[in-house]
């Protein structure tokens, strides 16, 4: 993977960063997704995301944001994971100030997660093979939307951008 991918270093601007957690499960790959609390500031507000945030003052880049909103967001800690490089940097569609770096990291352990209760309430380990069977249409009052639906939860958005950009790079679409 690692050489498909840009290299961690490439920040491309951004001013965000998500982590796609990847864990090897058999034969297959699963990835990490997070379901954000339902409340009215925010606008991915009850959907299914990476984690991740804006970059801080105290962040010299964006892979010390990453890993500092991961071990604030789950209690995981990426110190012993393995970055395997970075996607494309996106932009935010509800906010187009944020320009988002998914980093991809491969955790090589079995993580203890412990959701920030007040960001998250849900985590779910999802395997490539199961979201690439899963992408659909999704309707909502303000159009419809590719997505994937998996286990009574929809990815769309963002993440589902993400995921798209991260499958061809792996040619898995």
């Amino acid at each position: 993977m690692s050489r498909v991918l840009r290299p961690v270093s490439d920040e491309q601007g951004a001013n965000a960063a998500v982590a796609v957690l990847l864990k090897q499960e058999k034969e297959d790959f699963s990835v990490f997704f997070v379901k954000r609390v339902e409340n009215p500031a925010d606008p991915w507000s009850g959907q299914m995301a990476f984690p991740g945030w804006k970059c801080s003052e105290q962040d010299l880049n964006l892979k010390q944001t990453v890993l500092r909103e991961i071990l604030e967001e789950t209690g995981i800690s990426l110190d012993r994971c393995r970055f395997l490089g970075v996607l494309t940097a996106l932009r935010s569609t509800p906010r187009p100030d944020l320009r988002i770096l998914p980093f991809i990291v491969l955790v090589e352990y079995e993580p203890r997660v412990r959701l920030n209760r007040k960001e998250l309430e849900a985590f779910f380990w999802v395997p490539f093979k199961e979201l690439v069977q899963s992408k659909t249409f999704v309707k909502f009052d303000f159009g419809e939307f590719p997505a994937y639906s998996v286990r009574d939860e929809v990815i769309w958005g963002l993440t589902y951008r993400i995921l798209e950009d991260f499958f061809a790079v792996l040619k898995l679409v």
